[in-house]
């Protein structure tokens, strides 16, 4: 075992895992983001899927928020449901949670999450309906970390900063 530690110090970004590569989408796949793998590569940035530490299976059916955003579903008033119908408004709160969490213990005050998803989907999410319609809210994840003070970007607007 060598002497290595992790610098948490250093790190300023908790990021979604599939950004960096890791197949950790609803579909089995990744939206691999160079510029965000690079942040990682640095130290400047750790990585977690908020729908698997929520406990959702990778693949797992196609989820969005029903009766409003992620901010509405944290206060109760709306839900996310899958395609099928299943109700998992319980694992997308409780991987917010998680994601939440990692950003305390490693200091993080910015988070890079994926674009439209119903959990990291920042400023824009689809509209529930499962027609590809997009609305304007926050997933899950990104209105708890907003409401928890982090800055919250898209890896869109961090390849166009």
């Amino acid at each position: 075992m060598d002497n290595k530690t992790t610098d948490f110090q250093k790190v300023k970004y908790v990021v979604s895992s599939c950004l960096i590569g890791l197949n950790t989408r609803y579909d089995g796949g990744n939206k691999l983001c160079k510029p965000v793998l690079q942040l990682v590569k640095e130290g400047l940035a750790m990585p977690l899927c908020p729908e698997q530490a929520g406990g959702l299976t990778t693949p797992r059916p196609p989820a969005e928020l029903v009766g409003g955003d992620g901010k509405e579903v944290l206060a109760g008033k709306a839900r996310v449901i899958t395609k099928q119908g299943k109700d998992v408004t319980h694992e997308f709160i409780a991987g917010a949670l998680s994601m939440l969490s990692l950003a305390r213990i490693i200091g993080a005050e910015k988070a890079i999450l994926k674009s439209l998803s119903p959990s990291c989907g920042c400023g824009a999410i689809y509209d529930g309906t499962f027609s590809g319609n997009i609305v304007e809210g926050d997933g899950v994840t990104a209105a708890l970390l907003k409401e928890a003070g982090l800055e919250v970007i898209t890896e869109e607007e961090l390849e166009n900063d």
